[in-house]
């Protein structure tokens, strides 16, 4: 529900268009599609640059990306998703610190449930070199059939497991 001072979501069709000709754009630009776990990745690869640089030099994946791993245009990208998250945001007065959860959560309980989560997603996308978002949006766009049968079973497997943690919600 909308507060007096809140703009409403933006139409998600229309969205998903602006999200298309973007994907379409990175393809004839750059040459490759998009993704997020690349840009997270090279960050983490430059702060070892900066506690140890011969370790990570010699180290076999990060070392690979030279003593500038912040020169990729996915650290770009996840810098431009971050702020332009945040502008909008702040745009649509809808910036505020609060963590969702059900009533039978405990505010601890979700953040770790977050967290284990982000960390095992995280891993497995470093672990297949790629993440979700690169495999939906950048390999569906090039019709790879195992970036389509990935998209059929995430939602099959979301749909799934929902119905096991749907008390969490409903309260």
């Amino acid at each position: 529900m909308l507060n007096d001072n809140q703009k409403p979501y933006m139409n998600p069709y229309i969205a998903g268009v602006f999200l298309g000709i973007t994907l379409l754009a990175s393809y004839l630009v750059l040459g490759a599609g998009l993704g997020a776990s690349s840009g997270i990745a090279r960050v983490g690869a430059y702060i070892d640059v900066v506690v140890a640089p011969s370790r990570t030099m010699a180290c076999e994946y990060f070392g690979s990306w030279g003593s500038q791993p912040l020169k990729y245009y996915l650290v770009f990208m996840l810098v431009g998703v971050f702020f332009g998250g945040l502008i909008s945001a702040l745009y649509s007065n809808r910036c505020a610190l609060s963590v969702e959860r059900g009533l039978k959560c405990t505010i601890i309980k979700r953040l770790m449930f977050a967290l284990s989560g982000g960390i095992l997603a995280g891993f497995a996308s470093r672990l297949a070199k790629g993440c979700t978002s690169g495999q939906a949006l950048s390999g569906s766009a090039v019709l790879l059939t195992g970036s389509l049968l990935f998209l059929v079973f995430t939602f099959a497997g979301g749909y799934a497991v929902a119905w096991f943690v749907r008390r969490q919600w409903n309260d």
